[in-house]
């Protein structure tokens, strides 16, 4: 017989559960309000002496008014950043199952790099002659991209992924220009689960988006690429990986129908995380691709950045790369910044890209080498098809349970009769201490749940999540409604309405009337 001793650790009932408490506080889960609802406008954090008198140089651009920030203390100014940063998960708060972004781990290792000086405090205006060790970074993670994917050439100015795909889709418009295509080439075809960046990019710079189906299967085929070639088509933008986590087998063919039709081939280089070391993009045919420094080569995307999108280019693009790039002349390097005489498409950006970025990128790839990026793609593919082996007996898979790389796409047929949505679901893991899978996404698969947990997770760590995933599955298939409706019962915040903060937001803070306590009320 079990001893239990102490006090409980979970309430008796879910009444309890469900309390709200006076201050809104869960246990240490501290409440936090707006900088201006717990600071005044009228006083300061500092004391300043009043300035001797002076000429302001400002004119009539000089502020007449209160500049009405909050003051706070130091601690309270403190307190408040923490307590949000507490509300924010994170990859370093627990496995990030978010599909087709691939957060995984960034090692310490690559933020002591990227803060040392010379890197940390470097400034791009400065002279050239002082930048000489940055420029060789840059020189040699530019080597390292056009081994791992066997190009010609790399722009790595590109700041993220969109970015990315259009610089490699001006190249290719440049490409046709060159060769007097430009006013007939003006159809760019793009599969019907291809990334939402892929045919927005297209439309930006000025060509006509044809949408290509997807195979039952799952995949695009050839035949459906040659029966929408014609004279017209420019080139095509196919995810590989694609976004439902399968290899596209028959890309090979695909390339050939392009280059025999006189297009291009632009691959959306997003799931690079799943083939680096195993496959080189230039050897299936691929004329162009943008490379996420911050989903394949650490420091997980989002939160507003850092980003980097380097784009890799065939000998057939390669003269036709933005300006700036590197130019070596014995032992000194330069930025060539002067597109005249070139072929070079222009500038797309006004420095050269992300500096913080190629450190962490190359530090990486460095402390990784060629084997180690070659097991972490293995790893992750390894991971995700665990993940599908284990929940493939509960949730349903769209396209058969067959292997998956890096990623593993379920749909909601499993969930059909139970009045569970993928949306209730995926709230409800948050409850257990999750961020949700990407849901809804690729479009081409009904109330899709993908999932990717890269190779940074240990057995333990995928053993625990996939056990969750199965509990939640299996309460869903019992008809336990009341677990989802209403989930997350434990975040800080209850669930939105969704629609109507998308349509109706409120995007000004209006100051709350006073709350008079019981005794006001009654007088």
């Amino acid at each position: 017989m079990l001893n239990n001793q102490g006090r409980p650790t979970t309430p008796k009932d879910s009444a309890v559960a469900s309390h709200e408490t006076f201050t809104r506080n869960r246990g240490l889960q501290m409440e936090e309000a707006l900088l201006f609802e717990i600071g005044r406008t009228d006083v300061t954090g500092v004391d300043l002496d009043e300035p001797t008198a002076f000429v302001s140089r400002l004119g009539d651009l000089a502020r007449d008014e209160e500049i009405g920030l909050p003051g706070l203390s130091e601690p309270e100014t403190m307190r408040h950043f923490v307590r949000l940063s507490q509300k924010n998960y994170a990859i370093d708060s627990g496995l990030y199952p978010l599909g087709s972004c691939t957060m995984k781990h960034n090692p310490r290792l690559n933020e002591s790099m990227a803060r040392l000086p010379g890197f940390g405090d470097i400034h791009p205006l400065q002279p050239q002659s002082t930048v000489q060790g940055a420029l060789a970074l840059i020189e040699e993670l530019a080597g390292w991209l056009m081994t791992l994917t066997n190009m010609d050439a790399v722009a790595m100015s590109p700041k993220a992924g969109a970015h990315g795909e259009y610089c490699g889709m001006a190249a290719i418009k440049a490409a046709i220009e060159a060769k007097g295509e430009g006013a007939l080439r003006k159809v760019v075809l793009v599969p019907e689960s291809a990334h939402g960046t892929n045919p927005a990019t297209a439309a930006a710079i000025g060509f006509e988006v044809r949408s290509v189906p997807a195979g039952a299967d799952g995949n695009v085929h050839p035949d459906a690429v040659r029966a929408l070639m014609g004279p017209d088509v420019a080139a095509i933008m196919l995810t590989n990986p694609n976004t439902c986590g399968l290899f596209e087998r028959q890309i090979v063919e695909i390339a050939q129908i392009l280059h025999e039709g006189g297009g291009y081939f632009y691959c959306d280089g997003a799931n690079f995380n799943a083939i680096v070391g195993k496959v080189r993009p230039g050897d299936l045919g691929i004329d162009a691709m943008h490379i996420n420094l911050h989903k394949t080569f650490s420091t997980p995307h989002g939160g507003g950045g850092p980003g980097a999108g380097p784009v890799v280019l065939s000998s057939r693009l390669a003269p036709f790369a933005p300006v700036p790039f590197i130019k070596r002349d014995g032992d000194e390097l330069a930025l060539v910044e002067d597109a005249h005489g070139t072929q070079a498409l222009g500038r797309l950006t006004a420095f050269h890209g992300q500096m913080g970025m190629f450190v962490r990128a190359l530090s990486y790839i460095l402390s990784h080498g060629s084997d180690g990026l070659k097991q972490a793609s293995e790893d992750a593919v390894l991971n995700a098809n665990y993940v599908r082996a284990r929940l493939a007996d509960l949730m349903s898979l769209p396209f058969g349970n067959r292997p998956c790389m890096h990623e593993v796409l379920f749909d909601d047929t499993w969930l059909k009769d139970t009045g569970v949505t993928t949306l209730d679901f995926a709230k409800a893991m948050i409850d257990e201490g999750y961020h949700p899978m990407t849901m809804y996404f690729p479009l081409v698969v009904h109330g899709a749940m993908l999932i990717e947990p890269t190779e940074s997770e240990s057995l333990a760590s995928l053993e625990l999540f996939i056990m969750t995933l199965r509990d939640l599955a299996m309460s869903a298939l019992r008809g336990e409604t009341t677990r989802f409706e209403g989930a997350p019962f434990y975040a800080p915040r209850r669930r939105l309405d969704e629609t109507r903060a998308a349509r109706a937001p409120v995007l000004r803070w209006i100051p709350p009337q006073p709350i008079m306590d019981a005794q006001q009320a009654a007088e």
